[in-house]
Order: C-alpha cells, then structure tokens, then sequence
C-alpha cells in the first residue's frame, strides 16, 4: 500500500434515495400531440406512477424510433433517445448490455415495430432483454396522415388504400408470443387505473415485457377501439384477465368464458353453467395465452385486456455478465504467458 492510499480517507458514495411527484417527470417541453390524442393519457399515467419505481431520474431512459408515439423521450424528464425508425429495441438493448443497472423503456408504435421495426423487436422479445416495451396501436400512420398500417383491419379505406386494404393484419400479442415473450400484455389508454397497475408490473418483472396499448388517434382512425373503452359497451365486449380467477364479463357480470376442448365459447351464468364451469386465467400458461390472443378473430368473442403471460426466464444481459466473467478467470496469467500462447513465430 503506497503512503497516499495510507493517509487518504475513505470516499463516501451512499446518497439518499430522492422523493419525487409526477411533476418531477414532465419536461419542460411543449407536448407537441394533436388535441384528444390518446398518447396524452398513456404519457400521464407513466408520469404519475414513476415516482412509485423509487428510481432515480438518472437511471432512466426512454428509447423511441419514428413515429407519433416517438416524441414520448422528449415530454419525460429523464435520458431519452430519439433514433431512427424501427430500431429502438435494438439501440435500447445496446443500452442495457452497457448499462444493465438502469431501467430503459422503449416507446413504439403499430408502424414503427410492426413493419420496419419488425425484426428487431422479435429478437428483443426472443433474447430476454430486460426491457419495457411499449407499443402504441392505433391501426393507421398517424405522422404521415393517415396511411393503413401493419395493424389495420382488412378492407381499410385510407389514402394509400383507396379501395380498401387486403393486407391480413399482424395481431401484435401473436407475433410477442410467437417470439416468446416473457411477459405479454394488453391495455387501454381510456382505462387510466388498469394502465398504471400494467405499467407497475412490468416494471418490477425481470425480461422484456411487451405491452400492446390501445390507442385511440382521433384525426386519422378515431373510435377505433371505442367499442372496448366507451361506458355504455366496454363491459360486454372487454374481458379483465386475473391471474386466478375465472374469466367472468358483461355489464351484469352474467357472462363468462368455457373450453370445450381448446376452443373458447361464451357461456350465459342462467344457472346451467356457474362460475365454478369457468376457464381460470393462468399467466404460466403460455397455451392459454394464444388462446386468448386469438380472441381478435373469433366472432362474438370479448376482448381481453390484462397480462396473457409472465414467466422469468434468465435475461440476455445477465447471461453476457457472466459469460465475461467466465471468460475473465479462464483467461487469467501473467502477461508473457499470454503473448507466447498460440502460434508464435521466431523472427531471424
């Protein structure tokens, strides 16, 4: 030990945690949506339960790519990344590998990670990266005014589909779970509280946690999801996933959901069937998963909101750590050893 490590005094680094409101996450910039906007809830709503996380401001960092839903970096007080369109999960995940102690999200949107994005976003979901994926569906290119988009229904009339599209629409939660995915989720940007209790949860889950909200873009596709978010149909025709319980719904509670076999049908609570006849959701069960994922195409069938799968598994990052480590003892020596390991040449 040299006479300066002896005399000097040991550095302190523990610091308080800080206390913060919602306020303390909003920027000082202009949010730059159009009036009615479903983004604004879905900014709100992340706003006001950040300060729940206990993570400091630092330590946080949003990774968008092109898009409406891209400007979210700039409307967060925290790091943020506004890249190119598409790539977000994979800058976001050159960001966990460098930095795995801090919590990155990503932003996107229907275009941005249906179609261009594509690829990126499945090997992020199939690698594990402990990243927390948004995906902002509206089903149209809200930027570009108005195009159809990966997500749009068959026949959509817009301005680049004038006679109606006859693309066969990618179902967001399929392609998560296809990717294996560990946590899969869908909620609303009108229902605030199931939002923020979906948001908490894929905050304190280990992995890439993919959540498809439904976002209304009231220029360019409004109402598109009005039959799940409206007070006077959102009952009947939205399914509340918990883990547990049986998949009961309807305005009376008179309604619920039964297998015969793997197929799903909707069974009245008359006294012929009860409760008990009910499927229970399990979010273990990635089967049951894409069974309720595939609720978009059944006729008849309610739409499920809530979390469809959540099962850990080792992340990508944690993996890399100790493949270095690994590597890191193996390769331990002294110097001269190294340099005349392998093919060495005598130079006369």
């Amino acid at each position: 030990m040299s006479l300066i490590q002896e005399t000097l005094e040991p550095i302190q680094t523990s610091f308080e945690q800080p206390t913060y409101s919602s306020k303390d996450f909003q920027s000082n910039q202009d949010v730059r949506w159009c009036p009615g906007c479903g983004d604004y809830s879905i900014l709100a709503q992340t706003q006001r339960i950040f300060p729940d996380f206990g993570v400091p401001k630092h330590n946080v960092v949003f990774v968008s790519g092109i898009g409406c839903s891209s400007r979210f970096p700039y409307y967060m007080n925290t790091y943020g990344f506004h890249s190119i369109h598409g790539r977000a999960p994979s800058i976001a995940t050159g960001i966990k590998i460098a930095r795995p102690e801090l919590s990155v999200w990503v932003v996107t949107g229907d275009g941005d990670g249906m179609s261009i994005g594509g690829n990126h976003l499945i090997h992020t979901l199939r690698r594990n990266v402990n990243l927390k994926i948004l995906l902002f569906n509206n089903q149209i290119y809200g930027l570009t005014k108005g195009q159809y988009s990966p997500t749009s229904e068959y026949g959509k009339v817009t301005k680049s589909t004038p006679l109606g599209s006859v693309d066969h629409p990618f179902n967001p939660l399929l392609l998560a779970l296809g990717a294996e995915a560990s946590f899969v989720a869908r909620t609303l940007d009108r229902d605030t509280k199931h939002m923020q209790m979906i948001l908490k949860r894929a905050h304190n889950f280990c992995g890439t946690t993919f959540i498809e909200i439904y976002q209304n873009c009231n220029v360019f596709n409004n109402g598109a999801f009005f039959q799940f978010t409206e007070k006077e149909s959102k009952d009947d025709n939205v399914l509340l996933l918990e883990h547990g319980k049986p998949m009961v719904f309807g305005k009376e509670k008179n309604k619920g959901i039964k297998l015969d076999g793997f197929t799903p049908k909707v069974v009245s609570l008359d006294g012929t069937n009860s409760v008990n006849d009910l499927l229970v959701h399990n979010e273990k069960d990635s089967v049951l998963a894409f069974i309720l994922a595939n609720f978009n195409a059944m006729e008849g069938m309610p739409r499920p909101i809530g979390i469809f799968r959540a099962i850990e598994r080792p992340t990508y990052e944690k993996d890399i750590e100790r493949q270095i480590e690994n590597a890191v003892v193996k390769e331990k020596g002294s110097f001269n050893n190294l340099i005349q390991s392998g093919q060495t040449w005598i130079i006369k």
